[in-house]
């Protein structure tokens, strides 16, 4: 039986997690694999700092020990950043290395890249891990599914921003008293920019796209807005029209082209992504053979993350065994166009504040129609003063840049004193 002997880059949260696994799971995984897992290396920055639980003799701070090493035949990334992982990565895959990386970030911008390199050598770059944590996602896009045309993807694919909402619609709190919850119990770092604009779920929804409809797309073509400006009146609302509101991941495949976005929505309380609560995530496939599938469990996280590491692991180990490393390599076979998003259709909550006068609605009402902007559905709230009333309008399904051209009207007239939100409707 061979051993075959891995080196991790990076013993943070998820290194560790993955460094867990290796140790606990050591006496299975020949039956699982046919080889001996073993740690080689791992690869740190401070090669001084005290680690508990990490045998202090596989730690070094010297990338050649791992590079030059030929008994090292998988390398696991988990570093994060776009460099040094990518020149890490890049060296390895020359050298004939398996790379197993979680890191989305340049999955989604240079996925292409490191794949046409594994190909070119023979070996592995899996990245299971790179989307939604411990939800198998990638492998059944690329496998299971692969039979199917894929229509589209869409779900929670960000465990911060769902906590966050989460607390919004179930505790009543303001969005910065919920991120402060998040921060406080380790669901948020200190700076939540990647997460509450929405960034960190567009790389996964690029990622995700590009294997589904077997075209590349990058982060840079993801329509991105986050939570930021959701409000618990927003969400309160939405509740009295029986919806919540998610920060969803969207890809379809149209046949104007590709509709990639990552924004806030309102979904019917009835819907399964609606009862997606905390730091879980949840995607939805659809294809035209297999109908609709749900993929559910915990989107991040030391363990469940390195769950997703160590299957790609056993995957790369098995290939080896039986010398097919690079069998699945990049799908990417088509050159679909990304439709604009002006040119995407959505039906909208708005919520806006108007001077309390006769005319002023009806004002309102026709500088929509003549957008091309149909009501579906409109309530009118209690006065907020003695001058102005709060409206809140659902339209029907139109496109963004009519709604867009309308807003810019309403909110250059002196009717109208704030348009306060508005919000895609599923």
């Amino acid at each position: 039986m061979n051993d075959i002997n891995v080196a991790i880059l990076g013993i943070g949260t998820v290194g560790t997690g993955a460094y867990k696994i290796i140790e606990s799971q050591k006496d299975e995984f020949p039956y699982k694999t046919g080889s001996k897992i073993n740690i080689s290396k791992v690869l740190v920055r401070n090669k001084n700092k005290k680690r508990e639980g990490i045998n202090e003799n596989l730690i070094t701070d010297d990338w050649s020990e791992i590079i030059n090493d030929d008994s090292i035949k998988i390398v696991i990334e988990v570093m994060g950043g776009i460099e040094p992982a990518k020149t890490y990565i890049s060296e390895a895959l020359k050298k004939g290395k398996s790379v197993v990386t979680a890191n989305k970030d340049l999955i989604a911008s240079y996925g292409s890249e490191l794949l046409d390199l594994a190909k070119e050598n023979k070996c592995d770059i899996l990245f299971e891990a790179a989307v939604a944590g411990g939800i198998p996602i990638i492998r059944p896009l690329k496998q299971c599914l692969a039979a199917n045309k894929i229509e589209e993807v869409m779900g929670i694919v960000n465990g911060t921003t769902n906590f966050i909402l989460s607390n919004m619609t179930d505790e009543g709190m303001e969005f910065d008293d919920a991120l402060k919850l998040a921060q406080e119990l380790g669901y948020a770092e200190a700076d939540p920019t990647a997460d509450v604009e929405g960034y960190d779920a567009a790389r996964k929804v690029a990622i995700m796209a590009s294997i589904a409809f077997n075209s590349r797309v990058t982060f840079d073509d993801v329509y991105t807005e986050g939570i930021s400006k959701i409000s618990a009146k927003d969400i309160k609302y939405a509740k009295e029209l029986g919806c919540d509101i998610k920060l969803l991941g969207v890809a379809a495949n149209t046949d104007e082209g590709i509709e990639v976005r990552v924004h806030p929505m309102l979904i019917p309380s009835e819907h399964p992504l609606a009862g997606v609560k905390d730091s879980f995530n949840a995607v939805f496939v659809k294809g035209d053979a297999v109908g609709d599938t749900m993929f559910y469990g915990k989107g991040a996280g030391e363990l469940p993350t390195a769950s997703a590491i160590m299957g790609d692991v056993v995957d790369v180990a098995r290939n080896i065994n039986f010398d097919c490393c690079g069998r699945i390599g990049c799908t990417c076979y088509k050159q679909l166009p990304i439709k604009k998003m002006d040119d995407i259709c959505s039906k909208y909550f708005i919520r806006m504040q108007l001077l309390d006068k006769p005319g002023t609605l009806a004002s309102v009402l026709s500088i929509l129609g003549n957008n091309g902007v149909s009501i579906y559905q409109m309530m009118q709230k209690k006065r907020r003063n003695n001058s102005n009333a709060e409206i809140v309008i659902i339209t029907d399904s139109v496109k963004e840049k009519n709604l867009k051209d309308s807003m810019t009207i309403l909110e250059g007239m002196s009717i109208v004193n704030k348009v306060s939100s508005i919000i895609r409707v599923y």
